[in-house]
């Protein structure tokens, strides 16, 4: 909305926007405050009055309709300097510092303390209209503040609260140089990240205080939030930051970002899936979830309704309470102009209302799992050439779990969060956060490694538990005498992989009793090494070890999904009971178990091609199955399909980003 100074545009846009409403079943708005074009600079004396003005006329014209009303300012910090410089120095606030050396001009530091009296008292003043919600924007952060590289958090007074934390006076430049040294992390970096989160803490308290006293406790603080591996670079503590949010009322509300702002390839909805999954793992109970879809520049040219409408999908089955839609451009002034998008908001209700009735927060996710720790970022080992460069370092310590979840969703291979799923998956520096009692832990179950992960725990003394006598990361540019240019990976029977775009490879020396399902060669055919392995170990746990170092370049393919559901199989052992999804590219599975003891299967297609899915699903084979076809903004209807020995197969084909819910009753143990 925009501060008018003309009540009757502002009354006429809110009654535009509860006429939509009315007509879609949306229950509760969000305004944004000076958002996006209407930005001018953080809101102080009588443009701030304009607003508080223009939000307390808007908000009685909603609740007067029935609706809920939420709030949520534009700038915390701020995002971005887009030319509003000068502004920062106007109000006295510090700027935000890169690890560079440069400063922002719109952009305040956490440590500053005129900026942190500012937000407190913004955020009451508009605590007293009576919102349900205040939202913290997802500027509430360090990283990404353009036009810094990196982001903030090198300032100078928050160079002064490191030193009272380190005893010592350190310069912007030796700090630097430290937390993104190579090797073995230099103590300074998690202290950087304490101070950093410290900071933050402090100010969520305070506003929390400060809008459940303005609002006699009616109102709640809530947060949206970025990416958790490069939150973890920033040292946050979830659980810490959520009972921040939650002074003075112990209730907060969290609106996670997961969706692109435009147009995606289907495939992308793996990382979707996974992005909610992970976030419902983190959530305390006493903080509600509303997961936003973005839309930019907010027009049906920027995002097509297919895919909001799967992406909608996406969030009842993590259980979210509700979920925050773009969808209107914020130039746009009255929702009644935008009839496409009304359009969207009605068709979409009856699958999202079919979803909601059968998945909440609480149910058990069911697949692989793919663990995470929110301090990973502290135990990233940097190589010389990533510490080359201070914030690309800092962009090489987020270690994100998502490129594990990818491989296995894209291939059929459903996922959880859940620390106590009989098989995981570890990929990357994150296993360099595992202690060592929680990998004895993993290596006892079904354990699936890349290469990064492997040489890890070689390195750490694992190597008998995981078949492995020796394991060295070789690059593509080596120069080790007989590394030669790893370029394919050979499977029995004549079927090739590629390898040739992964920056480097690990080679495995495996120990005689290993099986080794593929070897790699060199473009003229001559062995490199093997490609991956299994090994039984000595602790009754199995282990598959891919030479691969990044999954996001691996290509995909019929044989490589064979080769990945081969390898869930053994990792199950004499138990298996996941379903795995094939019959056409980008199948993707979503399982639960319901209380009622009902397993739910939902699989999307993340292909332009439509698809008639097949399910392996050992213990369910000769179960009876319901399916129901959930397709984009259409009413869901019961859809035909056969059950074999093997499990269901889909009798009809699985439109683009549809999807296909199978229920089926849990077998007795």
């Amino acid at each position: 909305m925009h501060a008018d100074a003309d009540p009757a545009v502002v009354t006429a846009d809110a009654t535009a926007l509860a006429k939509v409403c009315a007509e879609t079943g949306v229950e509760e708005v969000v305004l944004l405050t000076a958002a996006e074009e209407a930005f001018p600079g953080h809101l102080t004396g009588p443009e701030e009055q304009s607003w508080l003005t223009a939000t307390r006329l808007a908000r009685e014209v909603l609740a007067d309709a029935g609706l809920s009303v939420s709030l949520n300012p534009w700038v915390t910090v701020g995002h971005a300097d887009r030319g509003r410089g000068g502004r920062l120095d106007r109000l006295g606030f510090a700027p935000m510092v890169s690890p560079d050396g440069e400063a922002a001009t719109a952009q305040a530091s956490f440590a500053c303390p005129r900026w942190r009296e500012w937000i407190v008292g913004h955020y009451g003043r508009f605590a007293e209209l009576g919102f349900r919600v205040l939202w913290l924007e997802d500027d509430f952060r360090y990283h990404n503040h353009a036009p810094l590289r990196w982001g903030g958090g090198f300032e100078p007074l928050m160079l002064e609260r490191f030193a009272e934390r380190a005893g010592v006076a350190v310069g912007r430049e030796e700090l630097v140089a430290a937390v993104t040294a190579p090797g073995e992390p230099h103590p300074w970096r998690a202290l950087l990240q304490q101070v950093w989160r410290e900071a933050q803490l402090e100010v969520a308290r305070a506003v929390a205080t400060e809008v459940a006293q303005r609002s006699g406790g009616q109102a709640r603080l809530g947060l949206m939030s970025s990416g958790l591996d490069v939150a973890s670079v920033e040292g946050r503590d979830w659980r810490a930051l959520f009972d921040a949010l939650a002074s003075g009322t112990g209730r907060a509300a969290h609106r996670p970002h997961f969706a692109p702002y435009s147009d995606a390839p289907g495939r992308e909805l793996s990382r979707q899936l996974w992005s909610l999954e992970l976030q419902r793992s983190l959530r305390p109970d006493f903080v509600e979830s509303a997961p936003e879809i973005e839309n930019w520049p907010h027009t049906a040219w920027s995002k097509s309704d297919t895919q909001t409408w799967s992406e909608l999908a996406a969030t009842q089955l993590a259980g979210s309470d509700a979920v925050l839609l773009n969808v209107h451009p914020m130039h746009g002034r009255r929702a009644d102009r935008f009839p496409r998008v009304t359009d969207l908001l009605r068709r979409s209700r009856p699958g999202l209302d079919w979803l909601a009735e059968r998945y909440d927060r609480g149910q058990p996710r069911l697949g692989v799992g793919i663990p995470f720790r929110q301090d990973a970022a502290a135990h990233v080992r940097l190589d010389a050439r990533q510490a080359a460069d201070p914030a690309t370092a800092l962009d090489a310590l987020a270690v994100d779990p998502a490129p594990a979840a990818d491989l296995l969703l894209r291939y059929g291979v459903p996922v959880t969060a859940a620390a106590d799923a009989p098989v995981q998956a570890v990929f990357g520096q994150l296993v360099e956060a595992l202690d060592d009692a929680e990998v004895s832990r993993l290596l006892r179950g079904g354990l699936l490694l890349d290469g990064v992960a492997a040489e890890a725990l070689v390195r750490r003394g694992f190597g008998p538990l995981l078949g492995l006598e020796a394991v060295a990361l070789v690059d593509r540019e080596s120069d080790l005498e007989g590394a030669g240019p790893y370029a394919e990976e050979h499977l029995p029977g004549g079927e090739v992989l590629s390898v040739n775009m992964q920056p480097a490879l690990a080679r495995l020396g495996q120990l005689p009793d290993a099986d080794v399902w593929t070897q790699i060669r060199t473009p003229d055919g001559q062995p490199w090494g093997a490609g991956r392995t299994a090994f039984r170990n000595s602790l009754g746990g199995r282990v598959v070890v891919l030479a691969a170092t990044d999954a996001t370049l691996l290509p995909y393919d019929d044989a490589g999904q064979r080769l990945v559901h081969g390898a869930v199989r053994f990792l199950e052992g004499d138990a298996p009971r996941l379903p795995l999804v094939s019959g056409g590219p980008y199948l993707m599975p979503y399982h639960i178990r319901a209380a009622d003891g009902v397993l739910r299967l939902a699989i999307a297609n993340g292909s332009a091609d439509p698809a008639r899915p097949v399910v392996d699903w050992p213990r369910n084979g000769a179960q009876h199955v319901d399916a129901t076809l959930l397709l984009p903004l259409a009413e869901p209807r019961p859809t035909p399909i056969t059950v074999d020995p093997q499990g269901p197969r889909a009798a009809e084909e699985l439109p683009h980003r549809a999807w296909l819910v199978l229920e089926a009753a849990a077998p007795t143990e």
